[in-house]
C-alpha cells in the first residue's frame, strides 16, 4: 500500500531542494546584474559571506553596506554546478556547489578568473529559503590587466 505522508514528504524535500537551488542561482544572476538590493533578499537577517578568507561580512545590514564598494562595477558571469543539498532539519540545509567566474573590472582595470567550491548554509524564514553563511574557497584564481587584453570593453 502507497503511504501518503512518506509520498507528501519527498515532495516538499524535492521542492526544498528546487527552492534552495533557485536562490543560489538567483543570488548569481542578482551579483552579475549589480542588483545589490536582489543579492540582499537572497540572505537570511544573520547572514554572512566569507570569499576565500579575504572578505568577511558578518549581517545583512553589513552585507548592504560593504559588498557593493567591495566587488565593484564590473561585468560578471557567475557559473554554480553540480549543488549537493542535505537538510539538517525541516528548516535547515548546507549545499556544496561547484563554481567559475569570470569578471572584468573596467575602473580597476583587471579581469579576473576564479574556479573553487560554494560552502553554503541555508535557512528556511518566513516561508523562503534564505542563505544563512556562503563560504566560497577557491581552487585557483587568475588576475590580468586588461590593458593586455586584445578585445576592449565597456560598460
Amino acid at each position: 500500500m502507497v503511504d501518503l505522508a512518506d509520498i507528501e514528504a519527498r515532495m516538499r524535500r524535492i521542492e526544498d531542494v528546487e527552492a534552495i537551488k533557485r536562490l543560489k542561482y538567483r543570488y548569481w544572476r542578482c551579483l552579475d546584474r549589480l542588483d545589490w538590493e536582489g543579492v540582499m533578499d537572497c540572505f537570511a537577517e544573520d547572514g554572512a559571506v566569507d570569499y576565500a578568507g579575504t572578505i568577511k561580512i558578518d549581517g545583512k545590514r553589513a552585507l548592504a553596506e560593504q559588498l557593493p564598494a567591495i566587488l565593484g562595477e564590473h561585468l560578471g558571469m557567475h557559473q554554480g554546478h553540480h549543488p549537493e543539498i542535505d537538510f539538517t532539519s525541516d528548516t535547515t540545509a548546507r549545499g556544496t556547489w561547484g563554481l567559475f567566474v569570470y569578471a572584468l573590472h573596467n575602473e580597476r582595470k583587471r579581469g579576473l578568473r576564479i574556479v573553487g567550491f560554494y560552502e553554503d548554509e541555508y535557512v528556511r524564514e518566513d516561508g523562503q529559503w534564505k542563505i544563512r553563511k556562503s563560504v566560497m574557497k577557491q581552487t585557483f584564481q587568475e588576475r590580468w590587466k586588461t590593458e593586455d587584453m586584445p578585445t576592449r570593453f565597456t560598460f
